[in-house]
């Protein structure tokens, strides 16, 4: 963690991973995985996401949108790679299937840097049903949806060496769910290296 994120979330500050929800310009919703610093009552985030992502223009714009806590890494994986087709329920911005929800508005907002920061108030929560809990795969699920979204910053040979290691625990304990979820990163991963080694070979 950025030491000069400390003060503004204290010594607790740690790094939460959710799905961020945003409204774009045409009153649609967009759906996005994040990590924000928060803090021990998430009642702050320090959210940090490049320039030319949607959910940066989108609370650029508005200056509000929400952060929410699930179990639910297909959702997690497929957010990573676009938006979800079809959509999930929603309520609003709210998605109805997460386990807890926290409406924010941001408070300030430096896009000085590629890597833009943007401190955000927790104005309002909810809780939609129980965390039903992680157990490896999951885990393993998000680490390689982050890796799908670092696709163009990782050499290839990394990034399977990753997946390669992932795949172990998702073998040993996935439901569907998350056999489906990481299916979905590993097929993108590959089609991605195949079309850059077709590019180069051209």
């Amino acid at each position: 963690m950025s030491d000069q994120l400390l003060p503004k979330l204290g010594a607790d500050g740690q790094l939460v991973e959710g799905i961020v929800t945003t409204m774009n310009p045409d009153g649609t919703v967009n759906i996005a995985p994040m990590g924000p610093i928060v803090d021990q009552a998430i009642s702050q985030f320090v959210f940090r996401p490049f320039r030319t992502s949607t959910t940066y223009r989108n609370l650029k714009l508005t200056g509000e949108g929400i952060f929410h806590i699930t179990d639910n890494v297909e959702l997690f994986a497929q957010a990573a790679l676009g938006q979800p087709n079809p959509l999930p329920a929603l309520e609003g911005l709210i998605l109805t299937d997460a386990c807890r929800w926290y409406a924010f508005r941001v408070q300030s907002l430096d896009d000085q840097s590629e890597r833009t920061e943007i401190v955000a108030t927790t104005v309002d929560s909810g809780r939609e049903r129980d965390f039903l809990g992680f157990n490896r795969a999951k885990h393993a699920v998000i680490e390689a949806a982050i890796l799908a979204t670092r696709i163009h910053l990782i050499p290839a040979e990394e990034l399977l060496a990753e997946f390669e290691r992932l795949k172990s625990p998702v073998d040993k304990t996935a439901s569907r769910a998350e056999q489906r979820a990481f299916q979905l990163l590993q097929d993108y991963v590959q089609t991605h290296l195949d079309s850059s080694k077709q590019e180069v070979t051209r």
